[in-house]
């Protein structure tokens, strides 16, 4: 008579001594692969992290989306655009690309981020707007094979800021990153650990280079701006 399937049991600890020894040895194997990725966009991103008293003067600022509310950007997102702002206003940069979602009818980041920013300063002429900004890797590509960015000041959350210039790093974009003060609450938490995660992600795009979700045709948006401003 077969007994019945009782699920998987319980793991089984080791017995003995060298048991123990190398189960403590894959775990510090496994925590080392986890933060391999943290540790490349720390040190990859070490010499490239400023603040907007100090960014070096150039031509694009690029804001990264991070949410609306309401149709509004949110808290997170309206800190980022405040940072753009001020750089334009003391003349580091000429203009600022917007990248964000724009993937549904009711959902548009950036134009909620060129609202915003005109509420704020900065003239219509001077922002162009990225509609496939999907994610970091999507943005600093298309920055660079469609908007036809080399050098730009990057700005987002500190918990973000070192993923974002380590990626447009990678797709040939010389960058230096703002990174904004928030309120250290849940979303920053989450918004930290989450980074842990992504810094494997991102680890592979940067490695294999693979294509945005969107790619799409050259856009001018950035020249033309350029041209205007000078």
């Amino acid at each position: 008579m077969r007994r019945p399937w009782r699920g998987p049991g319980r793991p089984r600890l080791p017995r003995t001594r060298k048991g123990w020894r190398r189960l403590v040895q894959a775990v510090v194997a496994g925590c080392v692969l986890v933060l391999l990725p943290s540790t490349w966009l720390f040190v990859s991103s070490a010499d490239r992290l400023v603040d907007t008293a100090s960014a070096p003067r150039t031509d694009v600022a690029v804001v990264f989306g991070a949410g609306l509310w309401n149709g509004e950007p949110s808290p997170y997102l309206a800190h980022r655009l405040d940072a753009a702002a001020r750089l334009y206003r003391d003349g580091r940069i000429k203009v600022v690309l917007v990248t964000g979602d724009n993937s549904r009818e009711d959902y548009d980041e950036p134009d909620a981020m060129r609202a915003y920013l005109t509420r704020h300063g900065v003239p219509d002429g001077r922002i162009v707007s990225d509609y496939a900004g999907f994610d970091t890797w999507d943005s600093c590509v298309r920055a660079r094979k469609i908007f036809g960015v080399h050098r730009a000041v990057l700005i987002s959350q500190g918990f973000h800021i070192r993923r974002a210039v380590a990626l447009c790093e990678a797709a040939g974009i010389t960058s230096y990153g703002v990174g904004v003060e928030a309120k250290h609450d849940v979303t920053w938490y989450y918004g930290g650990a989450r980074e842990v995660l992504a810094a494997g992600k991102a680890a592979l795009d940067a490695a294999f280079e693979p294509d945005p979700r969107f790619l799409g045709p050259k856009e001018t948006g950035v020249t033309s701006a350029l041209a205007a401003a000078r």
